[in-house]
């Protein structure tokens, strides 16, 4: 797997983001508010980047993918809330807390299920130089949209997200 490789640097941002988890954890006080910031944003580029750029090919050229595309849309969708939830107390306090911990359970699930139920299949899916092409367009889709600029972390509907981007 190459690194220009979409499997290999979807797996890469899932690695970013349990660190980025873990250092809310034990980073202590200093610096939380920037750091849980970013990591929302990180996340919204992450699911956005994976609606526009992973999804599609996944439906389009693997059989069969349509119910775990669809969960994971609704899975980005409860991370959203989770976030959104979060953002709605003040930074390091303990409702912000549980709801940081929240959103961590539920995008260790939905990286968990992805890395388990969706990128194998995608691996073997998808041929390697499709998957190149697919990584230069995710680190552009990142790279137009760093911080989540441009995103507007809407809901996406899951069953009107398979139904478009189906064949």
């Amino acid at each position: 797997m190459g690194d220009l490789d979409v499997d290999a640097l979807v797996l890469s941002e899932h690695d970013a983001i349990r660190r980025a988890f873990a250092d809310l954890d034990q980073g202590g006080a200093e610096g939380l508010a920037d750091r849980w910031t970013a990591l929302g944003a990180q996340l919204e580029v992450h699911a956005a980047g994976e609606e526009e750029v992973f999804y599609p090919a996944l439906l389009q050229d693997v059989d069969g993918t349509a119910g775990d595309t669809a969960h994971a849309v609704h899975d980005h969708d409860e991370i959203r809330h989770a976030v959104r939830d979060a953002d709605a107390h003040d930074v390091g306090s303990e409702a912000w807390w549980t709801a940081v911990h929240a959103a961590r359970e539920v995008t260790a699930e939905h990286l968990d299920e992805e890395e388990r139920d969706i990128l194998p299949a995608f691996r073997e899916g998808v041929p390697a130089q499709e998957r190149a092409a697919l990584g230069e367009r995710w680190l552009e889709f990142h790279d137009r949209h760093d911080g989540a600029e441009g995103l507007s972390g809407d809901d996406v509907d899951p069953e009107a997200y398979v139904e478009e981007h189906a064949p």
